[in-house]
């Protein structure tokens, strides 16, 4: 693995070689040649692809057993920086969304709002793609690219913002240097924490719960939203006849279910189907995590930038946290590449203020409705049931509005990044 070399400053030092850090680095030293990029994470980067050169290498990530829902303009940035094509044969293209809202043991569900998840250039507005299908393409482009040096395993401690420059202590002692320090390190930032950043949030009580199942029947590509009175319960379609579950639950009720034997665990999610899609068996681990919000109160500090889950984290309900995560990416590398280019700061204040901008407006109000969506769905009050569902009837007899539904789910809402409309930079 390489190490730093403290002569030669980074342009742009990135914590964290998840799905946020590795499409950064790879938009950058795409767009600029030349461009020197620190890529740093706390694990191992292993050198895997038989095709990997001297200098070059691809990581082999620890699994990822979830599912994502992937926005067309998330796509489109995929496509941009040469990764989508690696993963479309493994993706599936969601046809339609059906959502229901019902008590647990209901013996009927009917569909309250239905709708084609088509955008008006016909294109699907999301597709689901394994986190780990996405993890391997992602890591492949990256390490293709000589302009990124990987530094790994290195777990950054702290950061220092200094007048041209900016240093990242490592926790062996080393330091690397760089005109711009990106945080990407995920919800628990040391390099955050390091800036003095505070977070706004708060815990749901709630455990999000994800399993990858085959089934007896074909989805067709719906995706099916089923509103418990504990919290929503997703099926996410994947090629064949599997799905992605991701599931929502009390925390007491959680910890009971996840310590079922395959059998009963099956048995649990066959109540929450209901009978959809006929006999269900489990075909991958379940995996688990607590479910809370937080935001940074700052997006930016001197000479670093929070992206991704660093900056804001939000409930599964919309499926929407990876997309928000992307939306960052194509901001910064954008702001990043423009400044470059005219031979400006990358870390200037000015530059990240101009991304801070851009950023923390849409993902505060996205934060927050999702928020709001989770309180509201996720209680049985008969009062406050009876009214959402005849909320989402009216909707479903309003095409307009089921055409806004769609093309804000697909990202091609507001002021976009040019990576998220498909543009090089």
């Amino acid at each position: 693995m390489q190490q730093p070399n403290a002569s030669q400053p980074f342009d742009v030092v990135i914590s964290g070689a998840s799905y946020a850090g590795l499409s950064l680095a790879t938009a950058l030293a795409q767009s600029l040649p030349g461009i020197r990029i620190a890529l740093l994470d706390q694990k191992p980067l292993v050198a895997r692809s038989t095709n990997a050169t001297a200098g070059n290498a691809a990581t082999e990530r620890s699994g990822d057993p979830r599912s994502f829902a992937i926005s067309a303009a998330s796509r489109h940035l995929l496509e941009a920086i040469g990764v989508w094509h690696h993963i479309e044969a493994s993706s599936q293209p969601i046809s339609a969304i059906e959502i229901t809202d019902s008590e647990l043991d209901a013996g009927v569900r009917p569909t309250i709002l239905s709708y084609a998840n088509a955008t008006s250039d016909g294109e699907a507005a999301s597709h689901i793609v394994p986190g780990q299908v996405l993890a391997n393409a992602l890591a492949e482009a990256t390490f293709a690219l000589r302009d990124i040096t990987p530094i790994a395993p290195a777990a950054a401690l702290r950061h220092d913002g200094g007048a041209a420059l900016a240093n990242v202590r490592l926790a062996d002692g080393r330091d690397v240097e760089g005109r711009l320090v990106v945080a990407a390190e995920g919800r628990r930032s040391a390099l955050r924490e390091s800036a003095g950043i505070k977070l706004v949030g708060w815990s749901y009580e709630q455990t999000g719960i994800v399993v990858t199942v085959a089934h007896e029947l074909a989805h067709d590509g719906r995706a099916v939203q089923h509103f418990l009175p504990s919290g929503p319960f997703a099926i996410l379609p994947l090629p064949g006849n599997r799905s992605c579950i991701t599931w929502s639950e009390a925390t007491p009720e959680a910890r009971r279910i996840l310590a079922l034997d395959d059998v009963a665990f099956l048995a649990e999610l066959d109540r929450r189907f209901g009978g959809r899609l006929g006999r269900i068996t489990l075909d991958g681990p379940r995996a688990s995590w607590p479910l809370e919000m937080h935001l940074a109160r700052s997006y930016v500090a001197p000479r670093l930038a929070l992206i991704g889950d660093t900056a804001h984290g939000v409930h599964p309900i919309a499926g929407q946290g990876l997309n928000l995560a992307f939306r960052d990416v194509a901001a910064l590398a954008e702001v990043i590449i423009d400044t470059l280019r005219v031979g400006g700061d990358p870390g200037g204040m000015d530059t990240l203020k101009r991304y801070e901008r851009w950023r923390r407006f849409d993902a505060t109000v996205s934060t927050f409705a999702f928020d709001s969506l989770n309180r509201l769905f996720s209680n049985d009050w008969t009062l406050v049931r009876a009214a959402r569902d005849v909320g989402l009837g009216i909707v479903d007899r309003l095409p307009f509005v089921k055409t806004m539904l769609v093309a804000e789910a697909a990202g091609l809402t507001g002021d976009l990044p040019r990576l998220l409309k498909g543009q090089a930079l």
